[in-house]
């Protein structure tokens, strides 16, 4: 008897009518820089381009959606994580102060449906086409056995570009400087573990339950897309205005990430009140009596990215912002003496 491939659980006709699905859509993220891109062994970027820079130096992120991907799986719906590897690793790089160029996608399963790979590569390129962003290639893995059926797996490789004196280091943050914090839609990427645990488990909740509390149902709410900071934040640099460090809020909330770019003999004080903290925060501390300084480590409490600077460029900030309706800005603490820790008061 004769076995070929798709016996054994990989079906490379599948594949191919994923790629021949999303083509179009990533050909359409396209500019002229894009020298090859779907289809070859490997994409190139012509950095040529790049004339105003004396010394371009290349930021690269690498990241996944994580366990968010289960909550897309219960609800059969995966455009949104397309969004969420984009604009997450867009918001990574912007923190040195890099403009995104290039994105390379990973998406792996037990086994490929053509359908889901379509949905989860035009959740990608709709999110590069806002950000200006090249999705110049990507890989699609089928490997049974690896992967649980009917899971998938997306991770995804960004590159930008920034000058070199330009790059945001956080070197010169010190005392009485001031935080801006801009406002997320919801747990964005990180602390999905504990909110499955929370809801399914502790809950008892379904995808599809409503809570008084919440606007959506509790699939929709968790499934709220990672907001992509770098146009306002970009645009803020190009003003001029100094923005002393970037913190962006993922796994490991404020305690975590906040004191990644703090220098020595400095911490910061956050105003817990100085911000609405976004309702599905509030349930899932109810639900697990979840202590405060636990959420504030897992989740990003409403808060997706936070900008350090003097009190007058505070001032220069908050009005560049009013160009962007679509975000929402706090002024939520101080930065004070300390050792790289976060206090909340």
């Amino acid at each position: 008897m004769s076995i070929n491939y798709k016996q054994s659980g990989v079906d490379i006709d599948a594949g191919n009518k994923a790629v021949s699905l999303i083509k179009d859509k990533v050909v359409a993220t396209f500019d002229q820089n894009v020298i090859t891109g779907l289809g070859t062994f490997g994409a190139m970027y012509d950095l040529s381009s790049i004339k105003d820079m004396q010394q371009p130096i290349l930021v690269q992120s690498i990241d996944g959606v994580g366990t968010k991907l289960k909550i897309a799986t219960m609800m059969n719906k995966f455009t949104t994580v397309g969004h969420d590897i984009v604009n997450h690793c867009s918001d990574d790089i912007v923190c040195q102060g890099a403009k995104p160029i290039s994105f390379l996608d990973y998406v792996a399963a037990s086994n490929l449906k053509p359908a889901i790979i379509d949905e989860i590569v035009s959740g990608m390129a709709e999110a590069c086409r806002e950000a200006g962003v090249n999705l110049i290639g990507g890989e699609t893995a089928e490997m049974p056995g690896v992967y649980l059926e009917g899971e998938h797996d997306i991770a995804g490789c960004i590159t930008g570009v920034v000058e070199k004196n330009k790059v945001i280091t956080g070197d010169n943050i010190k005392k009485d400087d001031v935080l801006l914090g801009f406002a997320s839609s919801g747990l964005h990427t990180n602390g999905y573990s504990l909110a499955r645990k929370l809801f399914f488990e502790v809950g008892r909740y379904k995808v599809d339950s409503e809570i008084p509390e919440l606007e959506k149902n509790v699939g929709e709410t968790l499934l709220a897309p990672h907001i992509n900071y770098t146009n306002p934040i970009l645009t803020i640099i190009d003003a001029g205005i100094n923005i002393k460090g970037i913190a962006h809020i993922t796994g490991g909330g404020f305690i975590e990430n906040i004191p990644r770019v703090l220098p020595e003999n400095t911490g910061v004080e956050i105003n817990k009140g100085s911000w609405p903290i976004l309702p599905v925060f509030d349930v899932m501390q109810k639900l697990g009596e979840v202590e405060e300084m636990e959420m504030y480590r897992a989740f990003n409490m409403g808060i997706g990215m936070v900008i350090i600077v003097s009190s007058e460029e505070a001032l220069k900030v908050n009005k560049k912002i009013k160009e962007f309706k679509d975000y929402k800005l706090y002024e939520i603490g101080k930065v004070i003496k300390g050792e790289r820790m976060v206090n909340l008061v």
